[in-house]
């Protein structure tokens, strides 16, 4: 697989000194979905801005689709549609007109029946000739998305799209965004929402103090450094470990009512058999055992707390 962005040794200092971003090498590939995750303040908007060219670099180069960003401004930016934190829009413009004069300034010539699909896949077709500012925060979100798509960008850049915003259109947005990734359309998003990053993802990378930490395909992630826990739940509670399990790695909780174990669901012996003939060797008696997955969020904030 091509990549389609190449961030080379890219860097962010302002002028009173604050380094916003390190120096950041990255590879993004064509036709993925990359979640970039990162605590507030990490600088996973100011490298979308600098990629999409409203933020300049301090160092650094970025090549897209073949094309040098700093050489090749326009044509880079033709292919790029960002959506923003921030609602950046005409309030007493129509939808159908904000949208339109958006195609229009990337060069592109009027497409009435391509721009009606994106408002109809918005749900804002109905909304067309209304003025933005009648619209809803959600609905001027989806107007948002509207212009970021009305140039058919070849990758799009989503910064915490579902912020704030409804369930209905989380759900039309990520339905939205697979259709778009099956076109073709690469796509890049940060989000709080790390469960659509887990849901969505081909890859994760994790920013924290302007460092990119970790780039990884996220079912490499979640096998690497996920773990599992089997969670036992006593008939009758404990007051502490017993210290005939000092060699297993469990941890009492539940007020003493239930022993969860972790261990490496990779590895060939999961030292499950071994920890339940010990129980029964002990006595101890449990009624219920269930087990369950860490999440990608689990190994985000490890990974963040660990810089």
């Amino acid at each position: 697989m091509q990549p389609i962005i190449t961030i080379k040794d890219v860097s962010k200092t302002y002028k009173s000194g604050l380094q916003a971003l390190k120096p950041i090498n990255l590879e993004i590939m064509k036709g993925e979905i990359f979640a970039l995750l990162g605590p507030n303040g990490a600088g996973k908007t100011t490298l979308i801005n600098i990629v999409c060219g409203i933020v300049n670099k301090s160092s650094g180069s970025v090549i897209v689709d073949g094309e040098d960003h700093a050489a090749a401004y326009k044509s880079v930016r033709r292919k790029v549609g960002l959506v923003p934190q921030e609602l950046h829009t005409d309030a007493f413009e129509r939808v159908i007109d904000t949208v339109s004069f958006s195609r229009g300034l990337f060069g592109y010539p009027a497409n009435p029946a391509y721009l009606e699909k994106v408002l109809k896949d918005l749900s804002l077709w109905e909304k067309r000739n209304e003025k933005i500012m009648a619209l809803s925060g959600g609905m001027k979100r989806r107007v948002m998305i509207a212009k970021a798509l009305s140039h058919e960008p070849r990758i799009l850049f989503l910064d915490e799209p579902t912020a704030g915003v409804d369930v209905e259109l989380r759900r039309d947005m990520w339905e939205m965004v697979r259709g778009l990734r099956e076109s073709g359309v690469t796509i890049i998003l940060t989000t709080h929402y790390i469960e659509e990053a887990e849901e969505m993802a081909d890859r994760v990378g994790v920013i924290n103090k302007g460092e990119l930490i970790l780039v990884e395909e996220k079912k490499t992630l979640m096998r690497k450094l996920g773990k599992k826990q089997l969670t036992l739940e006593l008939q009758t509670p404990l007051e502490k470990t017993p210290e005939g399990l000092n060699g297993f790695n469990v941890e009492l909780c539940g007020n003493g009512y239930q022993l969860v174990y972790s261990f490496d669901a990779q590895a060939a012996d999961t030292g499950i058999p071994a920890l339940l003939r010990r129980l029964n060797e002990l006595h101890i008696d449990f009624k219920d055992l269930h087990t369950e997955q860490s999440s990608l969020e689990d190994i985000f904030v490890s990974l963040v707390h660990a810089k």
